[in-house]
């Protein structure tokens, strides 16, 4: 009786087939490498994607307007004045009267450098950021590198619809100035200067303190308030470095003309860049060494 095999008809060489056919195809991800200017692309999104930066800027623009177009439609010759620094004498001028706001859109930009550093620390999102950057010192390049010009940018126009606007309260007044006055224009472009550098200020405080709350108040200690602690001084001493404080020097970058002493619009860009880069300094070194 036949019998049937049960063991498979398999012809000679299937086995050497089976080992020749190729590898099913296996996907492996992208390796992209972290550069300086993915670094920027990441912090710009970062930035616009915050509804707090819209705000800020919006309300640090809307100060600089509002405050520099009603000194200049309520200004009376011989009234005291509580704008920046403008003739050689401390008068008023078309410029300081539009610049008035100056100080208030400061703390705003200021605060906004802050909330972008310091802020990742409070919900813990740095954590994820170096862990993206592991070299750690673009990711406060970028964070410097963008809110700073954006921040000149819009505070310059802010500056120059406040002085044009400002400008027909003033008609027929012995201070009226036009954009084509000798200085205006570099009066109104160092306030933009000015407050570009005080937002990244913010920036390197809110790294270098990693406290929105301690940031905040040392931004407005070191700006607002050291001056009129220092006041307290000698007078020989007071007078020796009373210039050379941050916000003093900052005020005299967007001087139309400088006051008794006072620095110069560039001596006091030098010395406000100066105190900016030094704080980077720190907030670079301590980003390095310490621990997220």
């Amino acid at each position: 009786m036949p019998t049937t095999s049960l063991r498979p008809n398999r012809r000679p060489g299937w086995h050497n087939r089976l080992s020749t056919a190729p590898d099913a195809p296996t996907s492996s991800p992208t390796a992209y490498k972290v550069t300086g200017l993915r670094v920027l692309r990441s912090e710009w999104a970062k930035f616009w994607s915050l509804r707090s930066s819209w705000i800020t800027l919006g309300v640090a623009v809307f100060l600089l307007v509002l405050f520099g177009a009603i000194a200049s439609y309520t200004y009376s010759p011989g009234a005291a004045t509580g704008g920046p620094p403008g003739g050689a004498s401390g008068d008023s001028t078309a410029v300081s009267l539009a610049l008035t706001g100056v100080t208030f859109a400061s703390l705003a930009v200021g605060v906004l450098g802050v909330l972008l550093s310091a802020g990742e620390y409070s919900t813990g999102m740095i954590r994820s950021t170096l862990a993206a950057v592991p070299r750690r010192l673009p990711v406060l390049w970028s964070k410097a590198a963008v809110i700073g010009p954006i921040a000149l940018v819009l505070t310059s126009i802010g500056a120059l619809a406040a002085f044009l606007l400002g400008t027909p309260g003033l008609d027929g007044e012995r201070i009226a100035l036009s954009l084509g006055d000798d200085g205006v224009l570099r009066s109104l472009a160092g306030a933009g200067v000015y407050l570009g550098l005080v937002a990244v200020f913010g920036v390197a405080l809110g790294v270098l303190i990693r406290s929105s709350a301690g940031a905040i108040a040392a931004l407005v200690g070191i700006l607002l308030i050291l001056p009129g602690l220092a006041s307290l001084l000698p007078d020989s001493l007071y007078d020796s470095i009373n210039p050379y404080f941050p916000g003093n020097a900052g005020q005299a970058v967007y001087a139309l003309h400088q006051s008794s002493g006072s620095l110069s619009a560039g001596a006091g860009l030098a010395v406000f860049a100066g105190w900016v880069a030094l704080t980077l300094a720190g907030a670079a070194y301590r980003l390095v060494k310490s621990d997220a």
